[in-house]
């Protein structure tokens, strides 16, 4: 059985998306971790190529978040758009997709790195709601 997201609901998750990127542009690793479930999963592909991941659970995941923040040099700015939602299923998760333009600012100079799309599972845990799974397929290698 499955029920419909509402309106008040859909903001909340955008919300969640809008939060989870601005902490990782602001290398805010805390914050970042506490908008994943302790049990999410993330995985990633670049243009096709071999599947990054999963990465299973809280710690994994901000160990490799914390690794890619750690090797930039820019400043990063990942814009998510174009946000729309499956509806919830039996257990509460709810399936999100959207838009990733993840741009970067280095020697004075913006430029784009790579576009691509967030394939997100989230779920509502303590009145708060939680990444429980992602997946991002990227465009193009940065």
């Amino acid at each position: 059985m499955t029920q419909h997201v509402s309106v008040e609901e859909k903001l909340a998750v955008q919300e969640l998306l809008s939060r989870a990127a601005y902490a990782l542009d602001e290398h805010a690793m805390e914050d970042l971790a506490g908008l994943f479930a302790e049990n999410a999963r993330f995985s990633m592909r670049i243009a096709g190529g071999e599947l990054a991941g999963p990465f299973e659970g809280r710690a994994a995941i901000m160990d490799m978040m914390n690794a890619a923040v750690s090797a930039q040099t820019d400043k990063r700015r990942h814009v998510v758009s174009n946000v729309f939602f499956g509806e919830r299923d039996a257990s509460g998760v709810v399936e999100v997709t959207s838009n990733l333009t993840l741009l970067a600012t280095e020697d004075g100079e913006i430029r784009l790195l790579t576009a691509g799309v967030y394939h997100d599972r989230v779920i509502q845990q303590g009145g708060d709601w939680r990444l429980l799974g992602r997946h991002l397929e990227l465009d193009k290698p940065y």
